[in-house]
């Protein structure tokens, strides 16, 4: 067999390269956020994960869009078996310019994962097969996955009017965690997701995301994913989680 046979079958892409260090940096950023949902049932009110490489792409056995472990999946999973008795429900809030196909994946059949996800319309944008409004579920699952993808120049108003619909379907599961795929690549000046059909966020959009997050009042666990305006990722993510806490 060809050595490149076996990781070509587990990609969908050429942005997850396999070199040697790739599964111990994976497996370190798996650990980042199964560290932060332990301390969600430690009894912390929430925790920011720091995970690099990102996750929200990477499927049940499929690499690609630089995710290799599918870190918020891992942790959700960590938590359902980890909770309190009486199967407890997470919920998975995608907030990344892209969809997050690897995570819909992994819980398209389930009904103890809500997974939604705010993103760029993929007729436009990676990942371009998945991430439809029409993408709802199956199985057990249906019902349980819901899609809102937005037009290229989608700015703060409309984006923010996009995560009410997702905190309202958050809050009608009623789940015993709540994780965030916080992805901050829908910033105006991102170099990967933006250009004439990327979104326009600015940065005083972020601590209002925290903010409305916070109002659920659920254990949080925020799993960083993409963001590549380096000069400013740093103080979009201190605005999230600032507003989270009441800044």
């Amino acid at each position: 067999e060809h050595p490149l046979a076996e990781p070509g079958y587990y990609s969908f892409d050429l942005s997850a390269p396999i070199v040697p260090g790739t599964f111990r940096a994976a497996l370190a950023s798996a650990d980042v956020a199964l560290t932060g949902a332990a301390l969600l049932l430690e009894g912390q009110r929430a925790a920011y994960a720091l995970c690099r490489p990102p996750g929200h792409h990477a499927g049940a056995d499929l690499c690609g869009g630089y995710c290799y472990l599918n870190n918020a999946a891992i942790a959700a999973q960590y938590l359902l078996e980890n909770g309190q008795a009486g199967a407890p429900t997470v919920a998975i809030l995608d907030i990344d310019f892209h969809h997050g196909n690897g995570t819909q994946q992994i819980f398209y059949e389930r009904a103890d994962v809500l997974f939604v996800s705010i993103h760029a319309d993929p007729a436009h944008h990676y990942p371009h097969y998945l991430g439809y409004a029409d993408e709802r579920g199956a199985g057990a699952g249906l019902g349980f996955n819901l899609n809102l993808p937005l037009p290229p120049g989608t700015g703060d108003d409309g984006w923010l009017a996009a995560l009410d619909r997702a905190l309202d379907a958050v809050r009608a599961y009623g789940p015993a965690f709540l994780i965030v795929s916080a992805g901050f690549d829908t910033f105006a000046g991102d170099p990967v997701a933006n250009g004439d059909e990327g979104f326009t966020l600015s940065a005083a959009a972020y601590p209002e995301i925290g903010r409305r997050i916070e109002a659920l009042g659920l254990p949080t666990l925020f799993v960083q994913e993409g963001g590549y305006a380096i000069a400013a990722l740093g103080s979009n993510v201190a605005g999230l989680l600032r507003g989270f806490e009441g800044g």
